[in-house]
């Protein structure tokens, strides 16, 4: 659960929506929406985007086959590679003359994964991030600093549209230099931070060693996306800046950050499991075994598979995320219908296999977070084995531990990692600082493996 040490003003008997219609649809006009709209992204993709026609001829299936909204599970699943494949815009529906904008992935590994907006597109995803926003108790007229990366990654400016689109005065600083940062949130007397959990993290390092208490600052909220948190890592960060941590989820395959948000009164409420709704009304979500594809039934743990439903420019069929989670049964308590996901565990690719187990990097951070004289910084350094690969835990030290003490640290944690995952690790503690700080995403694995 979210930490809160700055209680928003009292919570009104209905949570403040900006879409109250659409929010508050009834389950069965939603899924008569979703038909509609579903029916008409599956022709629109077929007519326009000669390898997803390709795919669908080859599968077997047309368009004049969805006739409910289970019958999108007989359509085939895209995936990542499919925009490598057609790279850079093999895959748009519209001509280059009507798009507006594109965005993509980093392209650390190669080239990007372009993905492109028509006019319509931007609309609805700065609606769609303004409705995130006011779910996250921001107000019109609050200051938000903008603290995720501006440019061909669709986070910073994602979110930008959005505080815009409420009517929200908005600092855009981007990521990094990070005293700038803290002078910032001070001066310009900033409401609401939107960072990743683990910049969040860093910025409540750098003002603590200067001297600085945030917990004093008017800033409420955080406004978190980008990358993959435990509740551990967002309490801490929660506590250390006296703020509500509000996740966000989101890829930019299927548009970017507003694809499901935390509500403020989900996060706040210890009697509530929490989790983001799902925007049902723009996307359609499928829950499917990762190993065969089989849909999951609802409450069972699996891979994200999202359909977009109102894209014009990349309409995408049955993305599968590679994203692991499980849609939370029930109502929320701020009275919105649309279904609620469990923050997702990880992605399935960043799965490490260890001697025969599976674990997540988030596995690890959670057994980390609050053991006595561990800083909530580590990375997972993956080298090549004899016969197989190694995975060392590499942990940063207090500054209140001696180095004297550093193996007996050492020991703790890997015990403590063993009860937790099953796995023996060599944990590797090094001095204050040592670990690489997030100014963006978090690296939480380092692979020094020979290609």
């Amino acid at each position: 659960m979210a930490t809160t040490l700055k209680k928003p003003a009292a919570r009104r008997k209905q949570a403040a929506m900006y879409q109250p219609e659409l929010e508050r649809i009834s389950r069965r006009e939603l899924r008569a929406l979703q038909l509609a709209r579903l029916q008409k992204t599956v022709r629109h993709a077929y007519r326009n985007v000669p390898a997803v026609k390709a795919k669908f001829d080859d599968a077997g299936v047309k368009p004049a086959d969805l006739k409910t909204l289970k019958d999108i599970a007989k359509f085939p699943f895209a995936r990542k590679s499919d925009l490598r494949d057609n790279y850079p815009m093999g895959l748009f529906a519209i001509p280059q003359e009507k798009l507006v904008r594109v965005h993509g992935s980093s392209g650390t590994t190669g080239k990007p994964t372009i993905v492109g907006y028509s006019k319509k597109d931007m609309k609805s995803w700065s609606t769609l991030m303004a409705r995130s926003m006011v779910a996250a108790g921001v107000k019109p007229g609050d200051v938000l600093q903008n603290s995720i990366g501006y440019g061909l990654f669709t986070g910073g400016l994602g979110f930008h549209g959005g505080a815009e689109e409420l009517g929200c005065t908005v600092v855009p600083l981007s990521g990094g230099n990070t005293d700038r940062q803290i002078m910032m949130l001070i001066d310009m007397q900033a409401d609401v931070l939107i960072s990743t959990p683990s910049y969040a993290l860093n910025i409540a390092d750098v003002a603590e060693a200067a001297g600085i208490d945030l917990k004093k600052a008017p800033v409420r909220v955080a406004l978190c996306g980008a990358e993959a948190a435990t509740d551990a890592l967002r309490a801490e960060a929660g506590r250390r800046l006296g703020l509500t941590m509000i996740d966000h989820y989101g890829l930019s395959e299927v548009m970017g950050p507003g694809v499901a948000a935390e509500c403020l009164e989900g996060a706040m409420d210890p009697d509530t499991p929490g989790g983001l709704h799902l925007w049902e009304d723009h996307f359609y979500f499928e829950i499917i075994d990762p190993k065969t594809g089989d849909v999951l039934p609802e409450g069972e743990t699996g891979e994200l598979v999202i359909t977009t439903l109102s894209k014009e420019a990349l309409p995408m069929v049955r993305y599968r995320t590679g994203d692991i989670t499980h849609i939370i049964p029930g109502k929320c308590i701020c009275g919105r219908t649309h279904r609620r996901m469990a923050r997702a565990k990880g992605r399935s690719d960043d799965m490490l296999v260890i001697r025969g187990v599976n674990v997540y990097p988030s596995a690890v951070e959670e057994a980390l977070i609050g053991l006595p004289g561990v800083a909530p910084h580590y990375q997972l350094v993956v080298r090549d084995g004899k016969s197989m690969a190694t995975v060392d835990v590499e942990v940063e030290a207090l500054p209140t531990v001696k180095k004297g003490d550093y193996a007996k640290v050492a020991k703790m944690i890997s015990e403590r990692l063993k009860q937790a995952t099953g796995v023996s690790f060599k944990v590797i503690v090094v001095g204050p600082g040592k670990v690489p700080r997030s100014e963006g995403k978090a690296v939480r694995v380092r692979d020094l493996r020979k290609a």
